[in-house]
């Protein structure tokens, strides 16, 4: 008997901005800091280093022990990463080198909120060119553009200005997406 032997689809999933609300954490640490209210508007297409008048601000925070710790979820993140992985092999991609202290926090992070995910199925990188799945889901265009496979956009303040990846603007989207392709295969 010749059966054929499917290989699944990979779906790589970026972690900060994506299931992780950096962008919220961003804000209540300015906010905390400086004690002026951001209006979410003003991030709109401007690049998160440049985000507050404060230019300075994120960098710091990114190096500041228990920033990546202690992200928000994303809504819908958790639950959809579980319904991907019912049909699709899920990798968590996180461009973690290049601050000494995510690596760590990043780690503790995932293994709180999504526990079911195997450390075989995480990959902390510098560049995430070399990843080779099927799809990547990402807000950053600097991960997109590179990217081998399929280029998914995660809708995030700053690039609401970019149109040339397909954008998903939210978990329940990217259910929707999947499950064409699912139906598809």
């Amino acid at each position: 008997m010749d059966e054929k032997i499917q290989r699944r689809i990979s779906i790589a999933v970026d972690m900060d901005g994506v299931l992780a609300d950096t962008e919220t954490h961003f804000i209540q640490y300015y906010e905390a800091e400086s004690g002026e209210k951001v209006d979410r508007k003003s991030l709109l297409g401007v690049p998160e280093n440049l985000a507050f008048p404060d230019k300075t601000a994120v960098r710091r925070y990114v190096h500041t022990p228990g920033f990546f710790r202690s992200l928000p979820l994303i809504p819908g993140g958790v639950y959809a990463v579980k319904t991907l992985m019912e049909h699709f092999d899920v990798y968590i991609v996180s461009a973690a080198m290049e601050f000494p202290l995510s690596l760590y926090e990043k780690k503790q992070w995932l293994e709180e909120h999504f526990p079911f995910i195997s450390w075989k199925n995480i990959i902390f990188c510098g560049d995430k060119s070399v990843i080779k799945t099927d799809y990547l889901i990402d807000d950053h265009l600097k991960n997109l553009d590179h990217f081998s496979g399929i280029p998914l956009m995660f809708t995030a303040s700053h690039n609401v200005h970019s149109n040339h990846h397909h954008r998903l603007n939210n978990w329940e989207e990217i259910l929707k997406y999947f499950e064409i392709i699912r139906r598809n295969a």
